[in-house]
């Protein structure tokens, strides 16, 4: 099977930085499949003594060269899947998973895919894979479990690999797979912009057929840089290294709306963090908002992109956002605190938990 991008015009590597997206009408969206091109955030301009021959703005286009070949493109269109598929490229070099998941009585997953999904998509049931020995709600399972599981849906470490879900939203659970495969390693990893919602709307076709893809070998190597745990955010709380960032609804941060589906766990958030609700990186059309919107939101909250930051949410999920839309502005290492605010609730201490519910009902 071919490779699932043409080779590049010449001998250099294929490009990750393109020309700013495209205003469609439908709102804003990343009609280019490759990631924007901002500048880098940790690369300060040298002086030109130090690079002899050349001037420092050549120097500082170097640097962001070598920054953005790092960085994978995170969105792929509905197009551009559309197209792959056409052109039967999806086999061990391509995979697609639909990683759809809904609260219990509310629609099926895993039977709206048996009813229709992508050609050669396959189901990511992100409840299999967790660790679920783990009192707490949606915690990474291990590398061997990771790796057996991905492998039995036929991808290997040099495949590429896009996520959608179903989402009336256009986008949930895909950017959680999506920094699943990035956290164990993996990163030639996408998210289809506009999910499954668009790929419906814009006619793409569609299959009951279930994929069967031939097993492949996966090696499963944890990062943990992307990956903060309950004790690191609490020794947070003093060294204060990190930003701290909650993707849930304003109310839910708050301490004004109860959890969802939530048996014993009161909304409130972490001292210390800033809010940021993972639906406001979509527009109402389900995509992805541009790079300036994005950029201009965390600024608007005071993240500071060039510092360390984690993010965090109810179970580790919609926290994903938060890398994902930090990822597109060019900052591939946001850390995400997989436990969050469930397992924060039950251990953190009382006064590290921020209510306004509680306030108001002392």
């Amino acid at each position: 099977m071919g490779k699932p991008f043409p080779p590049p015009a010449r001998a250099a590597p294929p490009p990750v930085a393109g020309p700013p997206p495209t205003r469609h009408p439908r709102g804003q969206r990343w009609e280019n499949e490759l990631l924007p091109g901002p500048a880098p955030l940790h690369t300060h301009r040298p002086h030109a003594a130090l690079s002899p021959g050349f001037h420092p703005r050549q120097v500082m286009r170097r640097a962001e060269t070598m920054v953005h070949q790092v960085l994978y493109r995170a969105l792929v269109s509905t197009k551009w899947l559309a197209e792959s598929v056409r052109a039967g490229k999806l086999g061990p070099g391509l995979r697609v998973l639909d990683a759809s998941w809904y609260s219990p009585g509310t629609r099926e997953a895993r039977k709206e895919y048996l009813e229709r999904h992508v050609p050669g998509a396959s189901f990511f049931d992100i409840e299999e894979c967790r660790n679920t020995a783990s009192p707490y709600e949606m915690m990474l399972p291990s590398e061997a479990h990771f790796a057996d599981y991905v492998g039995r849906l036929g991808i290997g470490n040099q495949t590429h690999v896009v996520v959608y879900d179903g989402d009336n939203l256009g986008c949930f659970y895909a950017p959680r797979v999506w920094w699943m495969f990035r956290v164990f390693g993996h990163r030639t990893v996408s998210v289809l912009n506009g999910g499954f919602r668009n790929w419906l709307k814009e006619g793409h076709p569609v299959t009951s057929e279930p994929s069967r893809p031939e097993p492949a070998v996966f090696k499963a190597t944890l990062d943990r840089s992307l990956l903060k745990t309950y004790e690191q955010v609490l020794e947070n709380l003093e060294s204060k290294r990190f930003q701290l960032v909650d993707s849930r609804s304003q109310g839910r941060y708050l301490g004004t709306e109860p959890e969802p589906d939530a048996v014993g766990l009161d909304s409130g958030h972490i001292q210390g963090s800033v809010n940021m609700p993972f639906m406001d990186f979509l527009t109402e059309d389900g995509f992805e908002k541009s790079l300036e919107e994005l950029r201009a939101m965390f600024e608007a909250k005071k993240v500071n992109l060039a510092q360390p930051l984690i993010a965090t949410c109810r179970k580790g999920v919609t926290a994903c956002h938060v890398a994902l839309a930090a990822y597109l502005c060019g900052k591939p290492d946001v850390a995400v605190y997989d436990g969050s605010w469930f397992e924060w609730f039950h251990r953190a201490p009382p006064e590290t938990r921020v209510s306004q519910w509680k306030r108001e009902k002392a």
